[in-house]
């Protein structure tokens, strides 16, 4: 398949997994159940994960991902952000879309949503990521609310989800120039104007990703052969792990391949003033005159 042809196709999968995968996300329903649903979605849609599926709620603006045994369900009046990445042939396509189920935060799904429109009818060949920034955080601040400015859009490469040039949310930061055939991931995020609009990091995610291949022994071995073969540079879950290697000693060789730095932990990612987060996104092929929408 062409790499246009693949990420196309990968952009179809995560669009129809993201519609439909939303409508389940309910007060009550176990976040990990979300997780494998996409899981199994995307992989009978002839897809493969891209990163793990993130479930993040209220505060959570990136970056939570279910452990092995998770009882964390969607709490009642809540914001939660349901956020897919899928690859064909290590093509990527990433998009997210937030549940509301608070009516007074429905101005920050609103706020993050025209944001991505903003983004969509800005970018093009030959202008400057900050334009566009500037044009997200315009539409977000007239909704009301506030864009998260250390949060940003991401070029996308071939196995590489974040692959160096950035899509601000907000304007006067990141000046490159975008160009024709260019490939990323808008992802503006919403916040009240009371809060500090920044993300810190908060506990681990459950999010890992291979670094270094070392001499080890026994489980160990096996463990980081199966997820540098599987994964490659692409994010994983420890759920997925675990759920192949189960019991003490599963346990004991995914600490090993931390303490030895083979694998590394990603951070959830958490609004400062824990104010909750609103997030829409797709993946965009930029044109000559505008972009292509892959995740539409």
């Amino acid at each position: 398949m062409e790499p246009i042809d693949a990420l196309r196709e990968a952009g179809r999968i995560a669009g129809k997994v993201r519609d439909t995968v939303v409508k389940e996300v309910k007060p009550g329903v176990k976040a990990v159940d979300l997780c494998d649903r996409v899981n199994e979605m995307v992989a009978e849609l002839g897809g493969a994960m891209a990163f793990p599926t993130n479930v993040d709620i209220d505060h959570v603006a990136a970056h939570y991902c279910s452990p092995y045994g998770d009882i964390t369900v969607i709490p009642d009046k809540s914001l939660v952000k349901l956020d897919i990445g899928v690859h064909v042939d290590g093509w990527i396509a990433d998009t997210a879309i937030t549940a509301c189920f608070d009516p007074d935060l429905r101005y920050l799904v609103d706020a993050a949503t025209a944001g991505l429109d903003a983004a969509i009818n800005t970018i093009r060949s030959g202008i400057r990521a900050g334009e566009v920034g500037a044009a997200i955080e315009q539409a977000i601040k007239s909704h009301g609310a506030k864009p998260i400015r250390n949060l940003t859009g991401h070029k996308l490469a071939r196995y590489v989800v974040h692959a160096g040039p950035s899509i601000p949310n907000v304007s006067g930061r990141d000046n490159h120039l975008i160009m024709e055939g260019d490939v990323y991931a808008i992802e503006p995020f919403a916040v009240p104007l009371s809060a500090d609009g920044l993300v810190m990091d908060g506990p681990p995610s459950n999010i890992y990703r291979f670094i270094k291949k070392r001499s080890l022994k026994g489980v160990s071995k096996r463990m980081l052969k199966q997820i540098q073969g599987e994964y490659r540079t692409l994010p994983f879950a420890s759920r997925w792990v675990i759920r192949r290697f189960k019991g003490p000693e599963g346990q004991a060789a995914f600490q090993e391949l931390l303490k030895t730095k083979c694998i590394m932990s990603y951070p959830q990612l958490i609004e400062r003033t824990r104010a909750k987060v609103a997030q829409a996104e797709h993946s965009v092929i930029v044109t000559g005159d505008g972009c292509e929408v892959t995740t539409a």
